[in-house]
């Protein structure tokens, strides 16, 4: 008996000790790469109605910054897309909404520094005339800009055309895949922001930009799952953060919601994304940056797992401010750079984008807010970071 008792303790530490191989005491960073903050595309001049920050507009084309979505494209590139632009509809008329076509080449073993290569993107634009509210270039293309739409998510539907989450409505907003609007924007039925074209004289019961900051879709391209970034301002908890379904054969939403609570009332939603045919991930940040950073976590909730009280269950599958870095992927650091090394944390005001790419490593990339935010490092503009993390079985 003595020996079997042995025997099983053996057996026990073995196939704990194969566990934590498998799965990490703590999320290990796996790869790293910068996207320069002074990064520009072709375009028109922008920038011309921004004051403050790092860099003085205007600028002469249009820069690759504010990374609110990403979608994969071939193995090893991606689809990124740029919100409104310089975070306001009354500075971003000049910004043109774009998706970029990226390729990094990644840092995994330490003493460097990870690139991204940018390439073709994607204008969006309303040649057809789809929208029925004046835009701010009324004629040619029609090109669409940050002063029409906030857009903050973008999925891929299974015949390749893009639906995009915006916030100024907020509206989803069907376009082709190479950006040419298919038909009006399609709102949210009772809720408007106050930059809602069409609010008129009623009052907004949304606060700006607060709208559809995530957006999942589900794994049989069927439904669409956007999420409010915040709280309704009817709302008595106002941690409660809504999600809606929106059928994509029918092109409605079907009033089926769910509820999640978030840590905190000033928290935003970061983004939200499919995992499998149930479950989605969810960023949850706080407002801060820098060493103010507290909170900035990555979930995993089960859509058929409501709890007693009505909200979804999360699962904590990520705190982005405490990441190993055992290699030293992170460094070098410039002086002043904070959140580099061992651990390695991920400081940033505005995270927006997360794709899994199985079922133990994420993407993760910021939004830079160029040329307004410093997280990274308080004397420079935020880089726009690319960093692959294993987190575990996402379960």
């Amino acid at each position: 008996m003595r020996q079997l008792i042995l025997a099983c303790a053996v057996l026990l530490a073995f196939a704990t000790g194969s566990a934590a191989r498998a799965t990490p005491e703590r999320p290990v960073l796996e790869a790293r790469a910068v996207l320069p903050a002074d990064t520009f595309a072709p375009g028109p001049i922008s920038g011309q109605f921004i004051s403050g920050g790092f860099r003085a507009g205007p600028f002469p084309s249009q820069p690759v910054q504010g990374i609110s979505a990403v979608l994969p494209a071939e193995p090893g590139s991606y689809w990124v897309m740029c919100d409104n632009g310089y975070g306001a509809k009354e500075n971003s008329s000049d910004f043109l909404l774009r998706m970029y076509h990226v390729t990094p080449s990644w840092e995994t073993a330490g003493g460097g520094l990870g690139t991204v290569d940018v390439g073709t993107f994607i204008q969006l634009r309303d040649p057809d005339g789809r929208i029925p509210w004046p835009i701010v270039n009324a004629t040619g293309a029609r090109n669409l800009t940050g002063a029409d739409f906030d857009l903050e998510s973008v999925r891929r539907a299974k015949d390749a055309t893009l639906w995009f989450g915006d916030e100024f409505g907020p509206f989803l907003l069907h376009t082709s895949a190479d950006g040419r609007l298919l038909e009006a924007p399609i709102p949210l039925p009772g809720v408007k922001s106050p930059q809602n074209p069409t609010l008129g004289g009623a009052t907004p019961n949304l606060p700006r930009s607060r709208g559809f900051e995530g957006m999942a879709i589900s794994k049989d391209g069927q439904t669409l799952y956007p999420m409010l970034e915040g709280a309704l301002t009817t709302d008595v908890d106002q941690r409660r953060r809504l999600i809606f379904e929106f059928d994509l054969r029918t092109e409605s939403y079907t009033g089926r919601t769910w509820q999640v609570r978030f840590a905190a009332a000033a928290n935003s939603l970061g983004d939200l994304t499919e995992l499998d045919e149930h479950r989605l991930l969810m960023i949850e940040r706080d407002p801060f940056a820098g060493p103010a950073a507290a909170f900035k976590h990555v979930f995993v909730l089960d859509l058929r797992d409501v709890g007693a009280d009505g909200f979804l269950t999360e699962r904590d599958a990520l705190d982005l401010l405490n990441i190993g870095d055992p290699n030293l992927i992170s460094l070098p650091a410039r002086p002043g750079d904070f959140g580099l090394g061992d651990p390695f944390k991920f400081p940033f005001e505005t995270i927006e984008s997360v794709l899994p790419l199985d079922a133990e490593r994420v993407l993760v990339i910021n939004d830079n807010n160029y040329p307004f935010s410093a997280g990274r490092n308080a004397s420079r503009p935020d880089d726009d970071e690319f960093i692959i993390v294993r987190t575990g079985p996402l379960k």
